[in-house]
């Protein structure tokens, strides 16, 4: 017995010191990281170089840390990027922008934002040049606003318009003996549509084709009219896959040189007016003179005014709980709560960018903003998507601003329960119960079907969390219950129709509401803060350590397709309770 606690004794401290040593290793390069970094400074005659290898994050909160993924991510998020440009338009040492997005990810707003912040720097007289090898459609987008674009003689870009593609589990539901048990309320609440029919009804059909022809609309027109293109000859393009052959897009000014990227690199040596060095090949020397936006807005000062505007970060699915994967209730309200205490806080944007999610979640986050406005105002900026949930939570706002390509409304709600009662009994699980009362057994179990008394009950509390909704947004939107319940029962709306139906004020972007923060809370000097705050990333890695990081670890296994069908399968686990939620994931590529 002596000999066996001796062991464990061992092993716990054992397990200690390597901890220990593990937290000092860590500890050890972020010091020797912080130290090593060089102060950034822009020399006379620069380039500004947009290029991208990440994701690009409109705040912290869209930060990953994961164990199975250590790679560095950026600091700088879309408003930096934004004021970079607006800063690089009257920085003398900046010549001009070269631009390089065949990596680029990010959403039509996001690609809308830093279109227009180029189309304002072009304004200054200074170039903006573009080189792709294989770019995407949003990339292409962003790119034709440029003075010339340069293509890869082998590469090429896939433009061909939008499409939306919507998966259905109802044959396999039958198949394997799962019994999607839905209630929703609106005709065009099509979140249930996968679990209940094999293809899109007409409602649905009707709503995806009006928004995906919105958005398409709003890209093509900026892209034709940047690239002197009529209508018609962009529609042949498209259709005919034009631009995916380097020479038929020059043809059809898509592109303006074939060229290859050293030849690329030597047009701008010569654009910069460099001299040559005989220590130096003029490739290095041209990368002195290259500075990409990351380092270009180390060199900018920051904002230390004390009068504050907050800006909330709202992004990704609505739900209880308290952390930083999505909007979890409890972390946005207690992040609500603490810009109410902060005398320095002027007024509050609210970024979205969420489908929806928990109805219950979505009442909690509504209710401390709406005592937030008591005391200051509030501007909400939509993102790419601000649909169902997302939009209830802006509900509490003085202002909604949104782009063309927003994606919103989604005035509707649903519940669903799924019983696999047969999927079991056909793997040889049987099922026996007692209960006290006659419904003990519904609500709560995924091997019942819902009784009549259940099914009116969960229908009940649709309709009266559907009824709050349209109140909210009744009195929010100065609308009639009428008027909002005409243009809810679900449906999707792109920013454009819904402004013309009343539900935004404006099309901007996140400067734009933050100046309109700023205006309506009377404050002339200003410097913006973020919220949620996270906790410390050591203190996140250490947390997700502890529990591992599945997702993270599934991503590398089952790659972006394998990983959408899962998160397809854990939305339905998480459709707990009354859902305001979008019905689809529609991917702009």
């Amino acid at each position: 017995m002596k000999n066996f606690f001796g062991r464990v004794f061992s092993t716990i401290v054992g397990n200690i010191l390597t901890l220990s040593v593990f937290i000092f290793f860590i500890v050890v390069l972020v010091f020797v990281s912080i130290l090593s970094t060089p102060s950034k400074s822009v020399n006379n005659n620069s380039v500004l170089e947009l290029s991208f290898n990440n994701i690009v994050m409109e705040s912290e909160m869209d930060q990953s840390v994961s164990l199975f993924d250590l790679s560095k991510q950026s600091k700088v998020y879309l408003l930096d990027i934004i004021n970079s440009i607006e800063n690089a338009k009257t920085d003398d040492n900046i010549k001009g922008i070269s631009l390089k997005l065949d990596g680029i990810s990010c959403g039509a707003t996001q690609a809308e934002d830093l279109r227009h912040a180029l189309e304002d720097f072009k304004k200054s007289g200074k170039f903006i040049y573009s080189y792709s090898n294989t770019g995407s459609q949003l990339s292409y987008y962003i790119s034709s606003v440029a003075d010339k674009i340069y293509q890869n003689p082998l590469g090429g870009t896939l433009l061909q318009g939008l499409s939306s593609n919507v998966m259905f589990y109802k044959n396999a539901g039958d198949k394997y003996g799962v019994d999607f048990q839905v209630i929703r309320h609106g005709q065009f609440k099509s979140a249930v549509e996968p679990f209940m029919r094999t293809s899109m009804s007409d409602a649905n059909r009707l709503q995806l084709s009006e928004l995906l022809n919105d958005l398409w609309g709003n890209m093509s027109a900026s892209i034709t009219k940047s690239r002197k293109i009529n209508d018609q000859n962009f529609r042949l393009i498209t259709d005919s896959l034009y631009a995916f052959i380097p020479e038929l897009g020059k043809e059809n000014k898509i592109y303006d040189v074939l060229a290859q990227e050293n030849d690329y690199q030597k047009m701008l040596f010569k654009k910069l007016d460099l001299s040559n060095d005989k220590n130096k090949s003029d490739f290095e020397i041209l990368e002195e003179h290259t500075i990409n936006i990351d380092d270009y807005n180390q060199t900018l000062k920051p904002d230390t005014n004390k009068e504050k505007i907050a800006v909330l970060y709202a992004s990704g699915t609505i739900v209880e709980g308290d952390g930083f994967d999505g909007i979890q209730s409890k972390t946005y309200v207690d992040a609500i709560r603490e810009i109410s205490s902060k005398d320095n806080i002027k007024a509050l944007v609210l970024r979205i960018n969420s489908p929806g999610g928990s109805a219950n979640a979505s009442e909690e986050i509504l209710y401390e903003l709406q005592e937030l406005k008591k005391k200051m105002p509030i501007i909400v900026s939509f993102g790419d998507v601000a649909a169902s949930g997302g939009y209830y939570i802006a509900q509490a706002s003085d202002k909604i601003y949104a782009q063309p390509n927003t994606i919103t409304g989604s005035i509707g709600v649903f519940g669903m329960i799924p019983n696999g009662k047969k999927l079991f009994n056909n793997l040889g699980f049987d099922f026996d119960e007692v209960s006290t009362n006659a419904n003990s057994d519904q609500l709560k179990s995924l091997t019942t079907p819902l009784s009549n008394t259940a099914k009116n009950t969960i229908y009940k509390s649709i309709v009266l969390t559907y009824n709050k909704f349209v109140n909210h947004v009744s009195q929010n939107r100065k609308l009639t219950f009428e008027q909002v319940d005409k243009i809810g029962e679900g449906r999707v709306w792109s920013g454009k129709r819904a402004k013309e139906i009343g539900l935004v004020d404006d099309f901007g972007n996140l400067n734009n509401a933050i100046a309109a923060a700023a205006k309506m809370a009377k404050i002339e000097k200003y410097s913006t803060v973020s919220y949620p705050k996270r906790k410390d990333s050591f203190e996140e890695f250490l947390n997700k350590f502890q529990g591992g990081s599945v997702e993270a670890s599934l991503q590398k296994e089952l790659g972006t397709d394998g990983m959408k069908i899962y998160k397809e399968i854990k939305m339905i686990n998480e459709q707990k309770g009354v859902q305001l939620r979008l019905p689809y994931d529609i991917q702009i590529n």
